[in-house]
C-alpha cells in the first residue's frame, strides 16, 4: 500500500500518513475512498478507513473525523469518532487521530513540538480566503500557548497552478501573485497561499514541507477536477504518540 509520508514530521513522536488509491477493496467504486459523502457505501468507507489505518499503527477506534463545508469553522476534539461540520480539528490528546479529506483541496497538518498539540486543516478556495490557517494557528495560540516558531507544517498533495481553473469569480478575491491569466480565465495557486498564510503567522519557512505532488497529475492520488463525481477521497491523519 502507498502512503504520503512526510520527512518533517519523522524526527518526532507523532503518526503521520496520506491515503492514495489503492485495489484493495475491489467493490469500492471510487479506489479506497475515505469519506462517507462520497458514494452510498458506508461499510465500504470504514473497511477503508480500517486498512489504512492498520498500516499506520492506528486503531479505527481512535479516529476523529468531520464532515468539511469549505467553512472557517475550527474545532478542539478529546475523543474519536464524528465531531460535526468543520474545516479544522486540533487535539492534544495522546493516541486520538484527526483528519482532513481531500480530493484536490489544500490540505494542512501542524504539529506543534513543545505543547504537544496537532491541527488537521482542510483549506480549499473558500477556507484559503476565510484564513482558516490563521484561525486554527489563532486558537492554538489562545487555548495551548503555541508558539509559531514550535510549529512544523505538512502541506499535502493538492491541485497544482497548472491545473486549476478559476473563472473572475474566485480569482477576485486573491492577490496576483496566486494567479496566472488564462484566456478569460486564470490559475490559482491555493497551496502557495496557504503557504504565505503560515508564513504571516509566523511559523519559520524551514519548519514548512511542501508535498508538491499535483492531485490532478498523479493517477494515484483523488482529483474531483479529473474524475468528477467518480472521485473518491483521500483522508490525512495525524496522531500524536504516548
Amino acid at each position: 500500500m502507498q502512503i504520503i509520508k512526510s520527512k518533517i514530521f519523522e524526527q518526532f513522536p507523532i503518526i503521520f500518513g496520506f491515503s492514495t488509491k489503492n485495489d484493495t477493496n475491489l467493490n469500492d467504486d471510487f479506489h479506497f475512498n475515505m469519506s462517507f459523502s462520497v458514494g452510498k457505501n458506508e461499510q465500504i468507507v470504514q473497511k477503508n478507513r480500517e486498512i489504512f489505518l492498520t498500516e499506520l499503527n492506528i486503531s479505527i477506534n481512535r479516529l476523529a473525523y468531520q464532515k468539511q463545508i469549505h467553512s472557517n469553522i475550527v474545532k478542539f476534539v478529546n475523543q474519536p469518532g464524528f465531531s460535526g461540520e468543520s474545516d479544522a480539528l486540533i487535539t492534544n490528546i495522546p493516541n486520538l487521530a484527526i483528519s482532513a479529506f481531500s480530493a484536490d483541496c489544500t490540505t494542512i497538518f501542524i504539529y506543534d513540538k513543545t505543547q504537544n498539540v496537532i491541527a488537521a486543516i482542510h483549506s480549499g478556495w473558500r477556507g484559503t480566503i476565510q484564513k482558516i490557517v490563521e484561525l486554527t494557528i489563532n486558537k492554538m495560540k489562545y487555548d495551548f500557548s503555541s508558539n509559531p516558531n514550535d510549529l512544523f507544517c505538512f502541506i499535502a498533495p493538492a491541485i497544482s497552478q497548472d491545473n486549476y481553473t478559476v473563472g473572475v469569480e474566485v480569482a477576485q478575491y486573491f492577490e496576483e501573485k496566486y494567479l496566472i491569466p488564462n484566456a478569460d480565465k486564470y490559475l490559482l495557486n491555493v497551496s502557495l497561499a496557504n503557504y504565505d498564510l503560515l508564513l504571516k503567522c509566523g511559523v519559520p519557512e524551514n519548519n514548512i514541507e511542501f508535498s508538491g505532488l499535483c492531485s490532478f497529475q498523479q493517477p494515484f492520488l483523488h482529483s474531483y477536477r479529473r474524475d468528477k463525481e467518480f472521485s473518491g477521497r483521500a483522508i490525512g491523519v495525524i496522531m500524536l504518540g504516548k
